[in-house]
């Protein structure tokens, strides 16, 4: 007789309820990983995993290229005025002198003839009547009275030259021009106006002495636009002064 089997102990019956059971038990571990946690047993404090802002304190990188700086623009050209140096920045600002021209002109005129007077009057032998009338130029060094511009005029007679040498300068600075052309070809040196302030104040030149007929040109320019001056006197009688005035055009 064959033995039978228990219907309870049949296990095929249950491979379903088996399978439900193996699969939640693998949900609850997978789930379990995830959620991991770590003790801290020295101090028995849970601590979880720390999440890192990656964004903060992060800064935009900037690339600098190390520029040479500029070149320093080239020095511009230099105009002296006598022994002084007028600097010019370009060929129209103005410029500035500290000018001294006594000496200049009892040097250029060392030998100048005394001025020749005609007496119209008066006892044979004697100095004349007053009515004396002085035909030759008078230079500048030796007249009694300078000649002076406006804004000299009621100065102390101490002051007056040093005021007209003062207005002469601050007119050339203002007008004086270094001409272009000059310029481009490195041309440079002393340039001496002579001129003479006639009876009724008026300038006119009389020559000029230099290097260059361009920078002659342009120091002839500049003193006959002078504007008209109270003319010299000696004796009290308006005669024409000779006034020599140096100007040195220089390049840097």
């Amino acid at each position: 007789m064959k033995p039978k089997k228990n219907p309870n102990a049949d296990l095929k019956k249950r491979t379903g309820l088996f399978f439900s059971i193996g699969l939640a038990l693998a949900t609850f571990a997978s789930l379990y990983a995830l959620n991991y946690r770590s003790v801290d047993k020295e101090k028995g404090k849970i601590e979880f995993d720390k999440v890192v802002d990656l964004t903060e304190d992060v800064k935009d990188f900037t690339m600098e290229e190390n520029t040479p700086p500029p070149a320093a623009p080239p020095e511009p050209p230099k105009v002296e005025v006598g022994p002084e140096v007028i600097k010019q920045v370009d060929d129209k600002q103005k410029v500035e002198t500290d000018f001294k021209a006594n000496d200049t002109n009892k040097e250029d005129n060392a030998n100048t003839v005394p001025p020749k007077i005609n007496s119209t009057g008066g006892v044979a032998g004697g100095t004349g009547t007053g009515d004396e009338e002085i035909e030759n130029d008078v230079q500048f060094f030796a007249i009694e009275q300078k000649p002076m511009f406006e804004q000299c005029k009621g100065l102390p007679k101490e002051e007056q030259e040093k005021c007209f040498k003062k207005s002469l300068d601050a007119f050339v600075n203002k007008n004086l021009v270094y001409p272009d052309a000059a310029i481009q070809m490195g041309s440079q040196g002393r340039v001496v106006v002579q001129f003479r302030i006639k009876k009724d104040g008026s300038v006119e030149v009389i020559n000029t002495q230099g290097k260059d007929k361009i920078l002659e040109k342009e120091a002839r320019r500049v003193i006959e636009k002078l504007p008209k001056l109270i003319p010299g006197k000696q004796r009290d009688r308006p005669v024409a002064v000779i006034f020599s005035y140096p100007i040195v055009f220089k390049l840097n």
